[in-house]
């Protein structure tokens, strides 16, 4: 979008000011946003907010866990890696059918495919260019969408069981813990040179948030 001023604010999809029901804290949001509009200097402004939302302490991982132990990622890439996501996703999906069961709704689905086969349409890309299950959508809006949508699934896996995750918990957990996180990395730079222009500006802007970007390579 390019604006002339922009404040970049550590929280999760759809919660621009932070988590819901604070009302100090989303007022912070708004005045830091605000005051950009008295700096001088510039003429592009792109400024990180500093604090993480409420809903526990940043990078702490004591008050939080994934409901089942995850081995650690081996794999660095390829079929070897593809595996690792598959045994992952088979192993956290009782979990997610449980999330699904208490809470009734998901935002999972936005490509009408099963997690697996999000998962082999962006592994496709280190082949080449797979086949678009969106044809109604450009390729990199497609992209966008199946990214969203494994992270969504893991993220409702992952705080099935009771107790408070903060986003920054549950970032740290997904790019720094999980084979899929690995995928990710591994896959962001195949994306960053692909010859559709759209798919390349997803993976140099929205890919990997910019509070991970410090893993990749």
């Amino acid at each position: 979008m390019r604006p002339p001023r922009f404040l970049w604010v550590p929280f999760d999809l759809g919660r621009p000011f932070g988590a819901p029901n604070e009302p100090e804290f989303q007022t912070e949001v708004a005045r830091t946003a605000l005051a950009l509009l008295e700096r001088n200097d510039g003429p592009v402004l792109l400024d990180d907010f500093p604090e993480d939302a409420p809903g526990g302490p940043s990078g702490d991982m004591s008050g939080w866990v994934c409901p089942i132990s995850l081995p650690t990622p081996k794999a660095e890439a390829g079929s070897a890696l593809l595996e690792e996501v598959f045994a992952e996703i088979e192993r956290l999906a009782p979990w997610h059918a449980f999330a699904l069961e208490e809470r009734g709704r998901t935002t999972f689905g936005l490509c009408k495919l099963e997690i697996e086969d999000v998962v082999r349409f962006l592994n496709g890309f280190f082949d080449g260019t797979p086949d678009n299950p969106l044809p109604d959508l450009t390729l990199g809006e497609a992209v966008r969408l199946a990214c969203e949508d494994v992270r969504s699934w893991y993220h409702e896996a992952a705080t099935a069981q009771p107790g408070a995750a903060s986003p920054r918990e549950l970032r740290d957990w997904f790019w720094g813990e999980t084979a899929v996180g690995r995928f990710y990395l591994a896959l962001q730079p195949v994306l960053a040179k692909h010859s559709d222009e759209r798919v390349r500006h997803v993976a140099t802007g929205q890919f990997v948030p910019r509070s991970q970007r410090h893993r990749l390579g």
